[in-house]
């Protein structure tokens, strides 16, 4: 599949399994046109939206067909599956995680037969890597504390390309109970999440619904990483 970066003011990136668009809309602030994908109906999505099976969808490019009829063809995209398979929450229940797909696997095999760059992320347990490895593998654990966002929420990316890490700041602030935020602590993102405001502010994220929050990538990540797409594109169009 023929890269889309020549000749467009913004290149386009698939995001699958989309969500409620956290992900997307840091690829967005880094400069990509942006369309979401997700199984089910988004109607907090802030980007254009299409309702599909996102494994059909990249099963469609990895083949070289259109991922749906008429669609764009993409510059670069980026995949975030159900992490519940992999959360150290879902350990905590015996028989728990294995009630829930894990398609890393599957998902990394066809994002590298799509011939263009692509970006994976999912949680800690996922076996994506943290950092370039000796095997050619490209990853980075963000936090928000690396963005100056009082949030210690760690996930993993893994990419086609070289990233560069930024500095991680210690922890010296102790983070609070999932849903017992307390003042001179740092508010869990995950179950209830109260205050919502507060939440809200530490993930840069103000148009979702509770439940769409504490599933959700802060932006400041994937403008990040975006960013650094941008530049491999850049760098893959003047070779």
């Amino acid at each position: 599949m023929k890269s889309a970066t020549r000749g467009q003011v913004r290149p386009l990136l698939l995001d699958l399994f989309c969500c409620a668009g956290g992900a997307s809309t840091g690829y967005a602030r880094a400069g990509f046109r942006v369309i979401g994908v997700d199984i089910a109906p988004q109607p907090n999505y802030p980007f254009e939206f299409v309702q599909a099976d996102a494994m059909q969808v990249l099963s469609r490019l990895a083949d070289g067909c259109e991922a749906w009829p008429g669609a764009p063809c993409p510059a670069a995209v980026g995949a975030s599956p159900p992490c519940q398979g992999y959360s150290q929450m879902s350990e905590c229940r015996p028989g728990l995680a294995a009630k829930y797909p894990q398609l890393i696997d599957a998902t990394r095999a066809l994002l590298g037969e799509t011939g263009v760059p692509w970006v994976l992320e999912n949680v800690d347990g996922s076996g994506l890597p943290e950092q370039d490895d000796l095997f050619g593998a490209h990853g980075l654990l963000p936090c928000g504390t690396m963005f100056g966002h009082p949030l210690y929420r760690h996930r993993l990316f893994e990419a086609s390309f070289p990233l560069r890490a930024p500095h991680h700041p210690r922890h010296l602030v102790p983070a609070s109970s999932a849903g017992h935020w307390e003042p001179g602590t740092v508010i869990s993102v995950a179950g209830n999440c109260a205050p919502i405001a507060l939440a809200e502010e530490s993930m840069g994220i103000e148009w979702m619904t509770r439940d769409e929050l504490r599933e959700s990538i802060p932006p400041a990540y994937t403008q990040f990483i975006g960013g650094q797409l941008m530049e491999h594109l850049g760098e893959v169009a003047a070779a």
